[in-house]
């Protein structure tokens, strides 16, 4: 029987040094995502910009596939550094994202298919992903598309195609752009995070890591491809459900308690339907629950990775 594992704790009691710190010295004298140098690969003629982090790990690599409008500078530092600290992770800008050139597709299968061949581009046969948000909904189509290719999954604050609120994100996006351009604050604080104390602070704190590199950021997304990639997620709302108990993979899917871009109980509904799974929910965060409980999300990831 599966179990639902209701992670509580808020705030990590104060440690006398940083996350950070102990990441980086896990790492040893590798980079760290805030000085990581970015990289190409040519893909079908397109150069396809990525960024390598803990390389000398053994072990299958981890794509990390990311979130609307999401390039990546939007990678959360501390759970990239977390996961470089045992395992290779790489995050990239898909077609048409920050450096990335040429038109986002305008479904999530495409979009699938542009993150396929960038993983054969680097040469890899085997590779576990870390996708948060659209980039679940693409590591569902590639699970699907080619399952040879994928060892390990974890899917976060996502949902199935057809699944309940998700053709509505469109709107709710649209919504808080506007209360982020009225109160002066970036989207991601109303989008990601409960408006109650513990998430006003865990929107503060995540926004503070994604300025932490400060040399080689990645370019903004146009807003021609951010409205592409809008469209796509609102199709898969509408999309037929797909069949996902020919998934055989280990997937671990997690999401906060209170998602409102993806509403939660699609998080449950995904645990049901992929037979060998388990599932993690946040208590009391929402859409960006991962970043909430960041040190929480690198244990288990870690953990679920390494079975």
């Amino acid at each position: 029987m599966k179990q639902t594992i209701l992670i509580t704790s808020l705030f990590m009691t104060k440690m006398n040094t940083s996350l950070a710190q102990n990441y980086g010295a896990q790492i040893g004298s590798a980079a760290t995502f805030q000085n990581v140098k970015t990289q190409t690969v040519n893909v079908g003629g397109t150069d396809f910009y990525y960024r390598k982090l803990g390389e000398h790990n053994s072990g299958v690599p981890v794509i990390f596939l990311n979130h609307l409008g999401a390039t990546m500078d939007n990678c959360d530092p501390r759970i990239m550094d977390g996961i470089a600290s045992e395992r290779q992770v790489i995050c990239f800008d898909n077609r048409g994202v920050g450096a990335t050139k040429g038109e986002t597709p305008k479904t999530v299968a495409e979009m699938a298919k542009d993150a396929r061949a960038f993983i054969h581009a680097l040469g890899f046969e085997k590779v576990d992903l870390i996708g948060f948000s659209l980039g679940g909904f693409i590591s569902q189509e590639i699970l699907l598309q080619e399952p040879q290719l994928i060892r390990k999954a974890i899917i976060t604050g996502t949902g199935p195609a057809g699944g309940k609120g998700i053709k509505n994100v469109t709107k709710i996006t649209y919504q808080d752009i506007l209360r982020g351009l009225f109160s002066f604050k970036d989207a991601k604080t109303y989008l990601f995070f409960n408006r109650n104390n513990n998430g006003k602070k865990s929107a503060k704190e995540f926004l503070t890591r994604l300025k932490e590199r400060k040399e080689n950021r990645d370019k903004k997304m146009s807003i021609g491809n951010f409205q592409r990639q809008l469209k796509a997620i609102h199709a898969w709302g509408l999309q037929a459900p797909q069949d996902l108990s020919i998934i055989k993979q280990p997937v671990l899917v997690a999401n906060g308690d209170n998602d409102r871009m993806v509403p939660s109980g699609n998080t449950t509904d995904l645990s049901k339907r992929i037979s060998n799974s388990e599932i993690i929910i946040y208590k009391d965060a929402g859409h960006g629950g991962i970043f909430q409980y960041h040190e929480e999300f690198v244990k288990s990831a870690l953990t679920f990775l390494a079975k």
